[in-house]
């Protein structure tokens, strides 16, 4: 049984400590709104502070919305790191700019903290079954201390490389889904323009190679007008700006692409609809 705090309750975050705590493991959990702490009355601590939380933890684990949720919970004012001791494992998961991850590796070096940044793909099925895909870069050493913990979350764990490496590829991975996603949605819209059932178009679209998994389960929900949030249209904008950023002047036209029919569903009032909402941009 190892000690470990999960920042962050969210809709990922809950069920990761709920898999922590379904493994054995004694955890901690901390929220910025209260509220969603209290599903872990009595199966967890709850603190009132990532500080608190932290204190006397093995592993800590953030999992928070953005750059500045992510800099708050490590080293805001009662920030994690104030609390961990040398040697203790902080992991962030949360998606964040490459240049936010290695500010973080920097100062857990700086405390002689160990860190990996370890973002996941997968969405609330995948976190409710233990299912996610663990992106992790940093130590290798250290990501063997920390491979329990992380089985318990997780179908899958790949090094891929030092500090930030996890957070580079995870912006890559959810850059090529909003342009598949984007594309999808004003193709099915011309379709329904043309006459033909969107439930037909999803389903031989679906069935054919060109579409991945994750795209069929997006075509799916445009069919069927299933757009409850699992990655909001609000998110996948933040995830194609943290792209651009990666890039620093690079070309990424169809990233920025997809972004521009994001924002402008966020506009339309679809900003916390799920990110396959965009259809409604052309019906």
């Amino acid at each position: 049984m190892t000690k470990i705090t999960v920042l962050g309750l969210g809709a990922m975050g809950s069920r990761m400590a709920e898999r922590l705590i379904a493994g054995g493991h004694d955890v901690t959990v901390w929220n910025r709104s209260a509220g969603a702490t209290e599903a872990f009355q009595g199966r967890a601590t709850i603190a009132g502070t990532p500080r608190d939380a932290a204190n006397g933890a093995e592993i800590v684990l953030a999992m928070v919305r953005d750059d500045d949720a992510a800099r708050a919970v490590w080293l805001g004012d009662d920030g994690a790191f104030a609390a961990m001791a040398a040697g203790v494992i902080a992991i962030e998961s949360s998606t964040v700019t490459p240049a936010r991850a290695a500010d973080f590796h920097a100062a857990a070096a700086a405390r002689g903290i160990e860190a990996l940044d370890a973002p996941v793909a997968g969405s609330l099925p995948q976190a409710a079954a233990g299912q996610l895909i663990f992106l992790v870069g940093g130590d290798a050493a250290t990501l063997d201390r920390a491979r329990p913990a992380l089985d318990a979350m997780g179908g899958a764990i790949h090094h891929v490389g030092a500090a930030s490496a996890g957070s580079r590829i995870k912006l890559a991975i959810n850059a090529l889904l909003g342009v598949q996603v984007a594309a999808a949605a004003e193709l099915m819209g011309t379709l329904a323009a043309q006459g033909i059932a969107m439930d037909k178009a999803a389903e031989v679209i679906g069935a054919v190679p060109v579409a991945s998994l994750a795209l069929r389960s997006y075509l799916a929900g445009m069919a069927a007008g299933l757009f409850a949030p699992m990655f909001p249209v609000a998110m996948i904008d933040k995830d194609l700006g943290y792209a651009e950023a990666m890039a620093a002047g690079a070309p990424l036209p169809l990233t920025m692409a997809a972004r521009a029919v994001y924002q402008r569903a966020g506009a339309a009032g679809l900003a916390e609809e799920n990110m396959n909402a965009v259809v409604k941009l052309y019906r």
